[in-house]
């Protein structure tokens, strides 16, 4: 048995894409093109409704595949993979030291750090919510029993207001999580996040943090340098090291970046 960290696109959103654009092309056949019980502007109507849904639907379902085939753990890109093996590379523990995963989702970020670090253990919070259905508490226990891993532990939590007191963990990490949170002020989930590491301790948090979403960067990193941190980077992700800029451009996955450094 080998882990199942499911696919960042869900399975059940590409099927209703797929069902969408084959309902859409047999309705814009059978009234646009052979009008079969419709004439005149109706039919032009219909011509029009009808094909502008198929574009709409076949241009998304193009992109779910493309998506999903380059996200799957078991295709030949393997991105998600590289995304969590980069990130995970980053976290070093100590004899005895505890890391924080927030967001663990399937736990494939929890597990990676784990197993790069069997001198520690790691723990990975999940809201578990509806966004994710795929994803589960039960899941992430499969996951890592099945890469035979037992240095690992989930239990739900929030990111916007971490259940830990300052100082708790020697490692923090997270994978693209931080830009799900809507209505949220993303230097502030980050200043959350680096609340419950040690002096001393690592952190590396990959996101999509886009002037859009996240702010000016640049100050956040001088702001991090004033209160005293050790070392603080912003990794751009999308040169190479983890994607291409196409594959970021055509993934929508451009301002990935990873926020790196001690504390």
């Amino acid at each position: 048995m080998k882990p199942d960290y499911k696919n960042w696109i869900p399975k059940g959103m590409l099927f209703s894409l797929i069902a969408g654009t084959m309902l859409s092309l047999a309705l814009l056949l059978v009234f646009g093109v052979f009008g079969i019980g419709v004439s005149g502007k109706l039919r032009i109507v219909l011509s029009v409704v009808f094909g502008i849904a198929f574009v709409v639907c076949a241009k998304y379902t193009v992109w779910c595949v493309y998506a999903y085939r380059s996200f799957s753990y078991d295709g030949e890109r393997k991105l998600s993979k590289q995304l969590i093996d980069g990130t995970a590379e980053q976290i070093t523990l100590p004899e005895g030291g505890v890391g924080l995963d927030i967001g663990c989702g399937s736990g494939a970020l929890t597990i990676a750090c784990a197993k790069r670090n069997p001198q520690g253990k790691m723990v990975g919070i999940d809201r578990w919510d509806k966004e994710y259905a795929s994803f589960s508490l039960p899941l992430c226990e499969k996951n890592a029993a099945a890469a035979g891993v037992k240095n690992a532990s989930f239990r739900r939590g929030n990111a916007v207001k971490l259940d830990f007191p300052d100082e708790s963990f020697d490692a923090v990490t997270s994978n693209y999580v931080y830009h799900n949170i809507t209505g949220a002020d993303k230097q502030a989930l980050l200043l959350e996040t680096l609340r419950v590491l040690k002096k001393g301790g690592t952190y590396a948090i990959h996101d999509l943090m886009s002037p859009g979403r996240y702010g000016d960067m640049q100050a956040f990193v001088q702001k991090l340098r004033d209160m005293g941190y050790e070392r603080v980077e912003l990794i751009d992700t999308t040169d190479g090291s983890f994607m291409t800029p196409k594959e970021a451009k055509r993934l929508m996955l451009r301002g990935s970046t990873l926020l790196l450094g001690r504390k």
